[in-house]
């Protein structure tokens, strides 16, 4: 399938930096081995809607709520995401875990809500440092995906080795094609077909420099990129290295 690269732009920038950086990316979009997809904050969304010019580069959003309307002040739901002009929002990042408490109900709750909306999810999972050197890692993706993925899911997963996102480390080529690997026997058993066909993006520290030999792994189908998509150069190059 052809690899999807994905920038979460977390929260950086202001509304004049979030437009350059989407005028940048469009600019070299073209002739590119990979589709592409950013995911500013969501102020930002209609301007760098604007700024894409509904050309090749998709819009994502960071979170949403899983109602579809309320009072959940300071929220977000999916369809005014969708209305604003995203087509995919990233669900489940271990800082939204972490600094948020969202639970894998909360997760799967998000996830069916995007899917109503027409929104593609980005599914985040991955181990912290500590359940990775007590061998866990893959018992806690596999528990993550069962639990944050509705029935009748369909979208992308992302593999997030959380001690890896923003540390400049990465696990081994070996490790990641493991844990790519146990993710689509996973998502095989539970949707078929379907999930034969479901990208897994790697994040973790991807930069142009290691980005050739992590999308060379069998079951890598892109990549979820952080601080490296920050600069539209480094995102561009790193989709460059999906050929």
């Amino acid at each position: 399938m052809r690899p999807l690269i994905a920038g979460n732009w977390k929260m950086h920038g202001t509304l004049r930096e979030a437009a350059s950086l989407a005028e940048g990316v469009r600019a070299g979009a073209g002739g590119l081995p990979a589709d592409l997809l950013v995911c500013p904050p969501v102020l930002h969304i209609p301007a760098v809607a604007a700024a894409l010019g509904g050309g090749a580069v998709a819009l994502g959003a960071q979170d949403c709520h899983a109602a579809a309307k309320g009072a959940h002040t300071g929220d977000i739901s999916a369809a005014m995401l969708r209305d604003a002009g995203a087509t995919h929002v990233i669900l489940g990042h271990s800082e939204r875990r972490a600094d948020h408490g969202e639970s894998d109900a909360v997760v799967r709750a998000k996830v069916a809500a995007a899917l109503g909306a027409g929104l593609v999810p980005v599914v985040c999972v991955g181990e912290t440092e500590a359940q990775r050197l007590a061998g866990e890692a893959d018992s806690v993706v596999r528990a993550q995906l069962a639990e944050s993925l509705p029935d009748g899911f369909g979208g992308i997963i992302a593999y997030e080795p959380v001690w890896a996102i923003g540390t400049g480390r990465t696990p081994t080529e070996a490790d990641i094609a493991a844990i790519h690997a146990t993710i689509r026997e996973s998502l095989v058993a539970r949707f078929g077909a379907a999930g034969q066909g479901m990208r897994i993006l790697y994040g973790g520290s991807m930069k142009p420099g290691n980005a050739r030999a992590i999308l060379a792994l069998p079951n890598v189908d892109g990549g979820l990129v952080g601080g490296a998509s920050l600069v539209a150069a480094d995102f561009l190059a790193i989709a460059a290295a999906a050929a």
